[in-house]
């Protein structure tokens, strides 16, 4: 009887034994020296941005073969580990999980909206892998997100200022409308971060009208906002939507110039939006017009592996991810906590620009203002910080 309590003692202390090291094994990798150097990517690869994220996709697996040709990270291979998120936030946890557990990924690029950022950063944070976004926007990205989560792009707050100060200054506009997507956090912070600047530089906001995720129907709120002739209208929302929502303004005789961020710079918003969003304007991160050796010579790689003109989400998730790869060199090992160290450190020219970070982990970079013209963006101005 003695030696069987004496045998169930020694088969529990083992158990809480086991269990003690499961609970510590997520907090962060042991470092490796062989084998792929594996980073994850969380992108929308189907789903109501999908050419968002295919674009994305192809710029990463181009850093891929140019980083392998020239001898890897560190004598080793950098495999990305593609994970579709559908730019929804509780997929992006999903995916994002199984990129830590079961991929036993060392760091993370994306995810490539902010709400996915927002619901996935805290969990990389806890977990002591590193995430970088380049095209996560909305300022609680950083904020939320925690001490392991970087983005190579501006935020919302300077892209707001942007298209406020050029619509009031360059555009001359004293009156404006807004017409935005309730449930986005992009949408709603460019919204508030637009007003609060157009406010301040003199403007006036004449009408401010919201809708729901996945809405069609527009020609409510745009017949609200047309009695009040606004100068411009602000469509801060993503290139499939804005593309709707300008036909339908078109469409009941609204002739003001439609301004947007980011979201906007798609090729796929000329198959969406057509005549309709000609004379348009958006701010954007890089305009592909640049002469700047960089942008040449990425568009010339890209041009031969994909006979495609790089967009915006191209060359910022080609930047993020080259970040990453730069850091985890410069690391010279694998484990979280190095490579964020790393990563705090950057002082690096990419296809978009010099990037290093403020103490949020924020990018501080410039931004450009495109015209939609003759079925293309065409470099207007740049404006920096």
């Amino acid at each position: 009887m003695f030696k069987k309590k004496i045998s169930l003692m020694l088969c529990m202390v083992m158990t809480v034994s086991i269990l003690g090291g499961c609970s510590t094994k997520s907090e962060a990798p042991a470092t490796e020296t062989k084998g792929d150097v594996k980073i994850g990517v969380v992108l929308p690869l189907t789903g109501s941005v999908s050419s968002f994220g295919k674009s994305g996709q192809n710029g990463i697996m181009l850093l891929e073969d140019q980083v392998n040709k020239a001898g890897g990270i560190n004598g080793r291979n950098v495999k990305f580990i593609f994970e579709d998120d559908e730019a929804k936030p509780d997929t992006a946890t999903t995916v994002g999980t199984k990129l830590i557990s079961n991929d036993n990924v060392v760091a993370v690029v994306g995810p490539l909206t902010s709400g996915s950022c927002i619901a996935l950063g805290p969990i990389l944070t806890q977990s002591k892998i590193p995430m970088i976004t380049g095209t996560g926007t909305n300022p609680d990205v950083t904020k939320k997100g925690g001490e392991y989560v970087f983005r190579a792009c501006f935020i919302d707050p300077f892209q707001g200022t942007v298209i406020a100060k050029f619509a009031s200054g360059d555009l001359k506009a004293k009156t404006a409308a807004i017409l935005y997507d309730n449930g986005n956090d992009y949408s709603k912070g460019l919204a508030e971060f637009f007003e609060k600047s157009f406010i301040e530089a003199g403007g006036k906001i004449v009408a401010k009208e919201t809708y729901a995720t996945n809405d069609k129907d527009f020609k409510a709120q745009l017949t609200k906002i047309k009695p009040t002739n606004p100068d411009v209208i602000l469509l801060p929302d993503y290139y499939s939507t804005v593309g709707n929502i300008a036909k339908q303004a078109r469409s009941i005789d609204i002739k003001v110039p439609l301004l947007g961020g980011d979201g906007w710079d798609s090729a796929d918003l000329f198959k969406v939006g057509g005549e309709a969003v000609e004379g348009c304007y958006l701010s954007d991160h890089y305009s592909a017009d640049d002469t700047a050796p960089l942008v040449v010579d990425f568009q010339k790689e890209y041009k031969a592996k994909y006979n495609l003109v790089a967009d915006a989400m191209a060359v910022l998730n080609y930047d993020a991810a080259k970040i990453m790869v730069e850091a985890i060199k410069v690391a010279g090992k694998t484990d979280g906590p190095s490579i964020k160290e790393a990563l705090l450190k950057t002082n690096l020219e990419v296809v978009s620009g010099k990037i290093t970070f403020d103490a949020n982990r924020d990018a501080i970079k410039s931004a450009v203002i495109l015209k939609v013209e003759g079925g293309k963006f065409n470099f207007v101005k740049k404006l920096n910080p």
